[in-house]
């Protein structure tokens, strides 16, 4: 009896090592599992990581790019604004001439600086006319991108130094192609730019009826005499002896100014010497 229980003892223990054995082998087995999916856990973890920097990295030169075309992009418009305030209308155009790019950069450039505006001295113009017979025939001096006439059902003949829409006579605002006394109201919305301004003036007084309408909004700056602007009694005076009466003017917004004049019905023949006063350039400062 003692022999068989020796033996059953020894199944028994022989039995328990090869459990052992297993439970070790399947232990050693789930590590190592374990650490083929701690790796690869690591591995995923890490290339996301490095796809993430790379992204990140890939972002920051789009951003500096369109920084650097933004300040590219604001520097051409300081200078070609610039140019437009210290050069006369016919040079203007000649500029334009040899690059049309650069009115289109321009006006780029303005549309931005008018977006910083709270309200624009256009909508105004726009408003005022509105309210008046459609009938009224409009010559916009300066048009831009012609917005004025697009917005109201008046004629209008829109005049800039590059044509941009169809619609628009490219000329030099001292020269227009307009039949004397033709028109019912003259606009010029901040258009006052070149050095030799009053000719533009002159030529609104010739193609306005008797009893036409002058319209000027400019920036206010240059009629603060406080900063080196002109003295707007003394622009007023200026267009009065051209052959215009004052109406009414708006000193209201901080940014422009409005001035409202009216062609007189009868003018003396003589010619007067007017004495201008100098508007100084709007220089837009650098962002």
């Amino acid at each position: 009896m003692a022999k068989i229980e020796d033996r059953e003892t020894r199944k028994r223990k022989r039995g328990i090592r090869r459990s052992r054995k297993t439970h070790i082998v399947s232990l050693s087995s789930e590590h190592r599992q374990s650490g083929r999916l701690l790796e690869h856990n690591e591995d995923e973890t890490s290339t996301a990581s490095v796809s993430k920097v790379a992204r990140s990295n890939s972002s920051k030169p789009s951003n500096f790019l369109e920084k650097m075309r933004a300040r590219l992009s604001g520097g051409h418009f300081r200078m070609i604004n610039e140019k437009l305030y210290t050069c006369t209308g016919n040079e203007a155009l000649c500029y334009f001439k040899n690059d049309r790019s650069l009115f289109d950069m321009y006006h780029a450039g303005y549309q931005e600086q008018m977006s910083h505006w709270p309200e624009q001295p256009i909508n105004i113009i726009i408003k005022w006319l509105k309210e008046r017979s459609p009938s009224l025939v409009v010559a916009d001096f300066g048009c831009g991108d012609a917005r004025l006439a697009k917005k109201v059902d008046n004629k209008v003949f829109s005049i800039d130094l590059v044509s941009s829409e169809p619609s628009v006579i490219a000329c030099d605002m001292a020269n227009t192609p307009l039949d004397s006394s033709s028109i019912d109201v003259a606009v010029f919305c901040l258009s006052l730019m070149g050095t030799n301004f009053p000719r533009y003036l002159h030529e609104a007084h010739r193609v306005l009826k008797h009893g036409g309408w002058l319209l000027i909004a400019e920036v206010k700056s240059r009629f603060d005499p406080n900063s080196g602007g002109a003295d707007p009694k003394s622009f007023s005076k200026a267009v009065c002896d051209l052959g215009f009466t004052p109406f009414s003017k708006d000193f209201s917004n901080k940014m422009f100014i409005l001035l409202y004049f009216k062609k007189k019905e009868n003018q003396c023949s003589g010619v007067k010497k007017i004495e201008w006063p100098r508007l100084k350039p709007c220089l837009y400062k650098r962002r």
